[in-house]
């Protein structure tokens, strides 16, 4: 073990709970920020309703640019 010294000053039964605890303060602060701050990361936990609403009315312009290209001379 790199840092097994530090059991010495800190019993497991103490400093393992309080890093798992610092990890989850760290995560849950890192995702508050991010969906505060963002405007795609609420819509991606919301499951994509605005990208799949969109996607039906794209899909006929779409269709419509690729149609001249595709016919013979």
């Amino acid at each position: 073990m790199n840092n097994g010294k530090m059991w010495l000053v800190l019993k497991p039964t103490v400093g393992i709970p309080v890093f798992f605890a610092g990890m989850v303060v760290a995560s849950l602060s890192i995702h508050t920020s991010i969906l505060l701050n963002s405007d795609w990361f609420p819509a991606f936990l919301k499951g994509g309703q605005k990208a799949a609403a969109a996607a039906p009315a794209a899909a006929p312009a779409a269709a419509a640019t690729a149609a001249p290209a595709a016919k013979p001379k």
